[in-house]
């Protein structure tokens, strides 16, 4: 019952008080990368919602657009400005997505919403991971978050999608807390950000 009808509750409500109370931070660090990105403090991406319908996600952007001699884009750590690199450390990137839980498009708790290029990549376990809205954290991401394997994270993501409840979503919020306090899992060994998935070998 909490899956499919509390929930949605309990995320926009959650998500309306966050943004109140965190208004003051948005304005600030909207500012800071305004001057930062030449004038383009977020970045919108078309990602896979609940049953792989499509959405527009919303973030701040932590990377400028300068590309090489040959117009490809520079790699994201040579992308990733000095502000952005504290505005993910700090996790301060995720607020713009409270917008999209209060427009329903995703949850406070739920595997996170992935690139479309991966949806036919997934093998018939893995799908599983859009039987729910995605969120701005989930089982994942308090479990290891962008240092461990695309399998394992995968794997968390149906483990959450099958065992949903309140005091797990609670569990969640607790432990993302803590991971944000001490800035674990923030990127993978050797990268910004996390490696593409390639599909299952």
């Amino acid at each position: 019952m909490y899956k499919n009808y509390f929930k949605r509750l309990f995320d926009f409500t959650a998500a309306l008080v966050g943004l109140l109370l965190l208004s003051p931070l948005f304005i600030l660090v909207t500012i800071g990368l305004f001057f930062a990105n030449q004038g383009k403090p977020f970045f919108f991406q078309i990602r896979p919602g609940k049953d792989e319908k499509l959405f527009r996600i919303v973030k701040f952007k932590t990377m400028h657009d300068k590309t090489d001699a040959e117009g490809n884009l520079l790699s994201d750590a040579e992308r990733l400005t000095r502000i952005g690199g504290f505005v993910r450390k700090t996790s301060l990137d995720e607020i713009p997505q409270l917008l999209n839980v209060l427009k329903g498009d995703m949850s406070l708790i739920g595997p996170r919403p992935l690139l479309v290029q991966y949806l036919p990549l997934y093998n018939a376990e893995q799908k599983q991971r859009h039987n729910v809205r995605p969120g701005i954290t989930g089982w994942a991401q308090v479990n290891g978050r962008n240092a461990i394997s695309w399998e394992q994270k995968f794997a968390y993501d149906v483990w959450y999608v099958e065992h949903c409840s309140l005091l797990l979503d609670l569990k969640i919020l607790l432990r993302t807390i803590q991971k944000v306090i001490v800035r674990d899992g923030i990127s993978q060994e050797g990268q910004a950000t996390m490696e593409f998935f390639n599909g299952n070998n």
